[in-house]
C-alpha cells in the first residue's frame, strides 16, 4: 500500500473519532488538530498541508506542533479540556448537538489521474473552501450531517460537481477530479443546466472573441418563460415582444432577421414568416421555453468557425446534457400561476432526468453510455385589452384636418389559449477520454388559439376641431346596401402550431495531438394554421346622424369619445356582411455535415493551434397559403351570434358591446370554398426556396506572453434557387398566375483578428476585427407577394436585392471580481453596405381587409456604433448576512443610421438608442431574492412613405420579480411576478402623441417548487 493510500485509509478509520472538543465546539485549532491526529492516527506527515475555509490545517495528521503556539502539550489539552468542560456545563444544550462529520480525499486530473495541486474545492451549500495541496490532497471539516454538492475548479477555471453525504461522527472519503485539459467553454458543454455562473464568467474571460452566456442556474432566478426573454438580460440586447412575451431578439441595434440562432451548433431555422421587417428568416424566440436550455451565449464578435450569416451576432443555445461523475439525476419544477387581467390560470412543468449506464458490474450501473430525456409543459390563458387608433396622413400644421384626427379607431379585445411544449433526449457514449459521440433529437413549440374580438369605427374625414379642443368627425358612411361601413363588430378565431425540430449526430476524437470533431444535422421549422375565420357585421341600416366626439386624453393620448346617433353596443343593430378563411402551411428545413480538425503547435509561443474545418447546410424552404370564401352569405343579425352581455374593457375606458361567438360561424356555414380570386391569391403567397451554403476556414490561435491571438478567415459559397406566381393578364385581359424563378450564386470571403491582452489575471482588453452577412429574406428577393391577414401587411419581393455585409471593430476592457462579478466596457462599430430596407409602396384590399403594402430595397451609409457597460457585483466584503446582498446593471448605447428614403437619414429599424437592465438581488443561505428591471427606447418598427407616417415601437419599462427559498438540499419552492408595471406594448406614427397601438396584458403570477436530484 502506497504511504498516501495508508494515510487516506487510517485518517478515515480513526480521524476524530474522539475529539469532541473540536466537533462540538469549533474548537479548530491547529494544537488541536494535532493532538487528535497524533493520539488516534500516529501518522507521518503528508507531503502537503490542505486548508480548510478558514485557513487551518485540515488534514495534518502527525504533525509536529506549531513553534508559534509556545506551550506544553499536556498543559494546552489540560487547557482546552477545562475550558469545554466550562462550556458544557453553562450550555447543556450544546452538549447535545450532533457531532459532526467532515469529507477528505484527492482532486486529481480527468486526463491523467495526477493530483492538482491549488484546484479550489467549495462546498456549494454554505460556502467553505479548501485549497487542494501539492498531491491533491484537500479537507473540509466541522461539516454538520447531510447531503453538499462539492465544487471543484481546477486552475484553467473549469468545474465540476459531485455530490456527498456526511454521516455525524465520521469522514466521508471522497475522491474528486477535474478536467485540467479542457476549457471552460467546453465544460459549459459539458455541465450544461448544472453549470453555475462562475464557470460561465471563466468561459466568458478566456474566451478569444466576445461572448456572454447564461447559464440555466442564472436564467431561473427570474420568471423568464422563453428563450427570448432570458436573452433580453444581456448587455446590448434589446427584446421584439408581442401577444405579452418576447418574440425576437435585437442585437445591437440589429434586427432579428439579421442574426443568426443556433441549437447545439445547429442553425435554426424560423416557423413564423411574420418577422418585424419581413426576412422569414428571424427564429420566434419564444416557442422555445427554458425548460430545454443548459445555457445560452450570445457571440457579438464572429470567429472564422461560425457561420458568417450573423450581422449582430448568434445566439447559442446549449441543451441539457448528461454531466460527467456517473450518477443518475432528476431535476424540474411543478408550478402554477394566475393572470388577473382575464382572471385565468397558468400550468408550468418541466423535468429533465438523466444517468450514465453499461459499466462493468451491469448494464445499469455507471458506465460510458449517458442519456438525459426533458420534457416541459406550459400553458396560459393571456387576455389582452389594446386599442389601435389610425391617423389621417395630414402633416402637423400643413393639413386641412387636425393632427390627431383619426381615420380609423379599433378596440381589440383579445384572449389568447397557448401551449407550449418540449421534448428532446440526449444519448452519449464515451469508452474513454479520447473518443465521444452523441445522438441528439428535441422538438419544441406551441399550439395556440386566439380569439380577437373588434369594434371598430371609420369616421367619415369631415374633422373639426372644437374650442374646447374636442374633435367631432360624423359616422354615417355606407355602402350600396345601406350597410354602414364606419361602425362595424368583427371577430377573428384562429389556431396555430409553430414548432422546431432538431436532429443531429456527432462525435469528437482526441489523437496524439490532434482533435477531430464532427456532426451531421436535420432542423426544421413549421408551421400551420387549420383556420383563420374573420368575420365581419356592419350596423344596419347606417345611421343617417352619427357623430364622434374625441379628444387624445386617454392612457398614452389614446382617443377618448363619445357617439351621438347611434347605439352602437346593441347587437340587434348588426347584420353578417364579410366571412372569409384561410389556411396555412410553412416549413423551414435545412441538412447540414461539419467537420473540425483542431492541431497544436509549437513555433512561436504557447497554446498554439491552427484549426480547419468544412460544412454544407442545405435548405429548403416552402410556403403556401389558401384563402376560402363563403359565397352567397343568408343575412345574419348580430344577435343570433352573440351571447355575452356588452363588454367593457380597457379599464372599463371603452365600450365593446357583445361579443361574437367562436366557432359559431364555422359551425352555420362550414370552411368555406375556394373561389378562382382564392386560388390567384394562393399562388401569389406560394413560394419554394433552396439555399445552400458551403463553407470552409482556417484560425490560427496563439498566446505570447500575456497576448492572445486569434486570426482566420471563412469562405462561404452561396447557391439559392425560388419558384413563385407573378399576376399577369392573358389575351383576354384575364388575370392568371405565371410561375417565375431566379437564381443566385456568389462567394463571400470573411476575415477575423481577435486580440486578448491580459493586463492583470483579472484584467482582461480586447481588440477584434469581424466580418459577417446577412442575406436577403426570401420573401424579399422573390417576384412573390407574401399576405398577411393578421398583422395587416403584404410586401411584394424584389429579385435585385443584394446581401448586407458588415465590418464589426469592437475595444472592451473587462474586470472579474469575485463571486463571479464583472466590471466592463465596450466599444463597438459595424459599418454596413446593402443594409435591406422595407419601403412603403400604398395600401390595398385583399379579401376586404386593408393592408399596408411594402417592397425591398438596398440602403447605403448604414452603420451602428455604441458602447456597452456591465457590472455585476456581491458585496462579500459586507458583515454577516448583508453579505447576500448584490447589484447587475448594464447599459448599452446605439448610435445607427441608414438612408431610410432618398436624401433622408434615420436611424436603422428596430434600433433602441438606450437599453439597459439592472436588478438587486440577495442570496444567502436557502433565500434567493432578486428584482429586476428592464427598459429600451423607442425604435423604429415600419417604414412609411414620409416622417408623419412611419412607425416606432415606443419606450418601454418592465419589472419582475424572483424569490426562492431551499427548504432543503433537494427541494426549492419559488414565488415570481412578472410586469410589476403593467407595461403596455405601444406604437406611434411619426410622434409619441399619434399612438397606433397600445396594448397591455397585466401582471402574471407564478408559484411552485423546483427539485434536484
Amino acid at each position: 500500500m502506497s504511504e498516501t493510500r495508508r494515510h487516506r485509509t487510517v485518517f478515515r478509520e480513526h480521524t476524530h473519532k474522539n475529539c469532541s472538543l473540536q466537533k462540538q465546539y469549533r474548537l479548530a485549532t491547529e494544537e488541536c488538530s494535532w493532538i487528535c491526529h497524533t493520539k488516534f492516527a500516529g501518522l507521518s506527515s503528508p507531503a502537503a498541508s490542505p486548508t480548510d475555509g478558514a485557513g487551518h490545517p485540515a488534514a495534518d495528521i502527525g504533525r509536529a506542533p506549531p513553534k508559534e503556539l509556545g506551550v506544553h502539550r499536556s498543559a494546552l489539552r489540560l487547557a482546552l479540556l477545562s475550558a469545554a468542560s466550562l462550556l458544557t456545563f453553562a450550555h447543556p444544550a450544546m452538549s447535545a448537538q450532533p457531532p459532526s462529520g467532515a469529507i477528505a480525499g484527492h482532486v486529481m486530473g480527468v486526463k491523467d489521474s495526477k493530483g492538482l495541486a491549488g484546484a479550489a474545492v467549495r462546498i456549494r451549500e454554505n460556502g467553505r473552501t479548501a485549497k487542494a495541496g501539492a498531491d491533491g490532497s484537500y479537507a473540509l471539516g466541522d461539516l454538520a450531517p447531510g447531503a453538499y454538492t462539492l465544487v471543484v475548479t481546477a486552475a484553467n477555471g473549469a468545474e465540476t460537481e459531485t455530490r456527498v453525504a456526511v454521516k455525524a461522527g465520521e469522514t466521508t472519503a471522497q475522491d474528486l477530479s477535474a478536467d485540467n485539459k479542457t476549457t471552460a467553454l467546453e465544460e459549459i458543454v459539458v455541465l450544461a443546466q448544472r453549470a453555475p455562473q462562475a464557470l460561465a464568467r471563466s468561459a466568458q474571460k478566456e474566451a478569444p472573441n466576445l461572448v456572454v452566456i447564461q447559464t440555466y442556474q442564472e436564467i431561473r432566478k427570474l420568471p423568464d418563460v422563453s428563450t427570448a426573454e432570458a436573452v433580453r438580460r444581456v448587455p446590448g440586447i434589446s427584446l421584439e415582444t408581442d401577444e405579452g412575451e418576447g418574440r425576437y431578439v435585437n442585437i445591437r441595434g440589429l434586427d432579428a432577421d439579421l442574426n443568426s440562432t443556433t441549437f447545439g451548433g445547429l442553425r435554426l431555422p424560423p416557423t413564423n414568416n411574420a418577422s418585424p421587417f419581413g426576412g422569414y428568416r428571424a427564429v420566434t424566440l419564444d416557442s422555445i421555453p427554458i425548460g430545454l436550455v443548459g445555457a445560452i451565449t450570445v457571440t457579438k464578435s464572429n470567429l472564422p468557425e461560425q457561420d458568417a450569416e450573423a450581422l449582430g451576432g448568434t445566439i447559442e443555445i446549449t441543451p441539457k446534457t448528461a454531466p460527467r461523475g456517473g450518477e443518475p439525476f432528476i431535476q424540474g419544477n411543478i408550478g402554477s400561476g394566475y393572470e388577473p387581467l382575464r382572471n385565468t390560470p397558468i400550468t408550468d412543468v418541466a423535468v429533465t432526468a438523466g444517468a450514465h449506464f453499461g459499466g462493468a458490474s451491469g448494464f445499469l450501473s455507471p458506465g460510458p453510455f449517458s442519456i438525459v430525456v426533458t420534457g416541459t409543459y406550459y400553458e396560459d390563458k393571456r387576455g389582452i385589452d389594446d386599442v389601435e387608433p389610425a391617423y389621417f396622413n395630414d402633416p402637423k400644421g400643413l393639413g386641412a384636418r387636425p393632427y390627431s384626427a383619426i381615420s380609423d379607431l379599433q378596440q381589440r379585445d383579445y384572449e389568447l389559449n397557448r401551449k407550449r411544449h418540449t421534448l428532446g433526449i440526449d444519448l452519449g457514449y464515451q469508452p474513454d477520454d479520447n473518443n465521444s459521440w452523441y445522438l441528439r433529437a428535441f422538438e419544441a413549440g406551441y399550439t395556440e388559439r386566439y380569439k380577437r374580438q373588434i369594434l371598430e369605427l371609420v369616421p367619415d374625414g369631415n374633422a373639426a376641431l372644437l374650442p374646447n379642443g374636442q374633435i367631432v368627425d360624423t359616422l354615417q358612411a355606407a355602402n350600396a346596401a345601406g350597410q354602414s361601413t364606419a361602425i362595424l363588430k368583427s371577430l377573428r378565431d384562429e389556431a396555430e402550431t409553430s414548432t422546431d425540430r432538431v436532429f443531429v449526430a456527432g462525435g469528437k476524437n482526441i489523437f496524439d495531438k490532434a482533435v477531430l470533431d464532427y456532426r451531421v444535422g436535420f432542423t426544421e421549422g413549421t408551421y400551420h394554421k387549420p383556420y383563420d375565420v374573420n368575420s365581419t357585421f356592419a350596423y344596419t341600416p347606417a345611421p343617417a346622424a352619427a357623430t364622434i366626439t374625441y379628444a387624445p386624453t386617454g392612457p398614452g393620448h389614446v382617443p377618448l369619445y363619445t357617439i351621438g346617433g347611434a347605439t352602437y353596443a346593441d347587437p340587434a343593430n348588426y347584420q353578417l356582411v364579410n366571412l372569409v378563411n384561410g389556411k396555412a402551411d410553412n416549413f423551414d428545413k435545412e441538412l447540414s455535415f461539419a467537420g473540425n480538425l483542431q492541431y497544436p503547435l509549437a513555433v512561436w509561443g504557447s497554446d498554439e493551434s491552427l484549426k480547419v474545418g468544412l460544412s454544407a447546410r442545405l435548405r429548403h424552404k416552402r410556403t403556401t397559403a389558401q384563402p376560402l370564401s363563403y359565397a352567397n352569405l343568408t343575412t345574419l343579425p348580430l344577435a343570433a351570434a352573440s351571447s355575452t352581455p356588452p363588454e367593457r374593457y380597457y379599464r372599463g375606458l371603452y365600450q365593446n358591446g357583445p361579443d361574437i361567438i367562436p366557432g359559431f360561424l364555422q359551425n352555420m356555414f362550414g370552411p368555406g370554398q375556394v373561389a378562382a380570386s382564392d386560388q390567384l391569391s394562393a399562388d401569389q403567397q406560394y413560394l419554394d426556396v433552396k439555399e445552400n451554403v458551403y463553407a470552409g476556414y482556417g484560425e490560427y490561435r496563439v498566446t505570447l506572453g500575456r497576448l492572445g491571438i486569434l486570426a482566420g478567415v471563412r469562405v462561404e459559397q452561396t447557391d439559392d434557387r425560388s419558384t413563385a406566381f407573378a399576376l399577369v393578364r392573358d389575351a383576354t385581359g384575364s388575370q392568371v398566375a405565371n410561375p417565375v424563378r431566379a437564381s443566385n450564386n456568389y462567394v463571400d470571403f470573411f476575415p477575423a483578428v481577435q486580440l486578448r491582452y491580459e493586463i492583470e489575471p483579472d484584467l482582461i482588453a480586447r481588440a477584434t476585427y469581424s466580418s459577417t452577412i446577412a442575406r436577403p429574406g426570401f420573401n424579399q428577393s422573390t417576384a412573390a407577394e407574401s399576405i398577411d391577414l393578421g398583422s395587416g401587411i403584404v410586401s411584394e419581393g424584389n429579385p435585385n436585392l443584394k446581401p448586407a455585409r458588415a465590418n464589426s471593430f469592437d475595444i472592451s476592457f473587462e474586470k472579474y471580481l469575485g463571486g463571479s462579478g464583472i466590471i466592463s466596457v465596450g466599444f463597438f462599430y459595424k459599418d454596413i453596405s446593402n443594409y435591406i430596407v422595407a419601403n412603403s409602396i400604398g395600401t390595398r384590399v385583399v379579401q376586404g381587409v386593408l393592408l399596408k403594402d411594402f417592397t425591398f430595397a438596398n440602403a447605403n451609409g448604414s452603420y451602428a456604433r455604441g458602447v456597452e457597460l456591465n457590472i455585476d457585483e456581491k458585496f462579500l466584503m459586507l458583515p454577516g448576512l448583508w453579505s447576500g446582498l448584490g447589484v447587475s446593471a448594464n447599459y448599452t448605447y446605439v448610435d445607427s443610421q441608414f438612408e431610410i428614403r432618398p436624401g433622408e437619414k434615420s436611424p436603422l429599424p428596430s434600433s433602441s438608442k438606450e437599453t439597459w437592465n439592472a436588478a438587486l438581488y440577495y442570496e444567502k443561505g436557502p433565500v434567493a431574492l432578486r428584482l429586476a428591471a428592464y427598459s429600451t427606447s423607442a425604435d423604429l418598427f415600419a417604414i412609411g412613405g414620409d416622417k408623419t407616417s412611419d412607425v416606432f415601437n415606443a419606450t418601454r419599462t418592465s419589472m419582475d420579480i424572483g424569490a426562492s427559498y431551499k427548504v432543503n438540499p433537494n427541494w426549492v419552492v419559488y414565488f415570481n411576478a412578472k410586469n410589476l408595471l403593467n407595461t403596455p406594448h405601444a406604437f406611434y406614427q411619426g410622434t409619441a402623441d399619434r399612438p397606433i397601438q397600445r396594448e397591455f396584458y397585466g401582471q402574471t403570477y407564478q408559484v411552485g417548487a423546483r427539485f434536484d436530484y
